[in-house]
């Protein structure tokens, strides 16, 4: 008997077994999973007219990637229709183990050792937020994470930092070396006079200390800027 495609708005239930996306992962593994399939299985259920596969399509069209998707707030994330609160804890919660699992592994690791977890985790951490954050990582002598703070928030275009405000952090935290990062919400991720001047007073202040300013990157939602890449630092 042949086995009907599903269809739009249809019920999860009424799918084929090889179609439906907890029996789909069983037998063929969640790589084998859309995007939109793996929300479905986090929200469980949809709403009216559609199923939890449309509703993860659905969030993932107005919200324009999966990262801003798990950036978003709360609000934002009520706004859309289907969304309510055991739905948006299901993907806050989703949304943070991710940033934990990739905070352990730099705790675990030394920076040199994953240098592309560090570029993951900035882009989940920062990389979606509509308005400018400034980002330090605080790491040990073996350039493990002690502990990601966030430094300073702004307007859309603007942040303020205090270079002896983030040295006096680090030193209470007997770090080593840092990494600081900020987020440019415009999508470019060129920096600018006012960047790379900023950089150059965190690099004088921490040096007075013996800490050393490792990198600096501008995180957009698909871009990432190593100022050490550049050879600015």
């Amino acid at each position: 008997m042949r086995q009907l495609t599903p269809q739009r708005g249809h019920a999860i239930r009424t799918w084929p077994n090889s179609e439906r996306p907890r029996e789909k992962l069983a037998q063929a593994g969640p790589a084998a999973l859309s995007d939109a399939e793996l929300l479905a299985i986090f929200l469980r259920v949809g709403v009216a007219g559609q199923s939890a596969v449309d509703l993860g399509r659905t969030l993932i069209h107005h919200f324009g990637s999966l990262r801003a998707l798990l950036n978003a707030s709360h609000a934002d994330l009520k706004a859309v229709h289907g969304m309510g609160p055991a739905k948006i804890a299901q993907l806050h919660a989703m949304s943070e183990l991710i940033q934990r699992a990739l905070a352990e592994q730099l705790r675990n690791n030394t920076y040199l050792e994953s240098p592309t977890a560090v570029r993951n985790y900035l882009k989940l951490l920062i990389g979606a937020r509509p308005y400018e954050v400034f980002v330090c990582l605080y790491l040990d002598a073996r350039h493990r994470l002690i502990r990601a703070e966030e430094s300073a928030r702004g307007t859309l275009t603007q942040t303020v930092v205090y270079p002896r405000e983030i040295a006096k952090q680090a030193l209470l935290l007997n770090a080593a070396s840092l990494i600081v990062a900020h987020n440019h919400p415009s999508g470019a991720v060129a920096a600018s006079p006012a960047d790379r001047h900023l950089t150059q007073q965190l690099q004088t202040v921490l040096a007075l200390f013996e800490i050393k300013l490792l990198d600096h990157f501008i995180v957009a939602s698909n871009a990432i800027l190593s100022f050490s890449e550049k050879g600015w630092i």
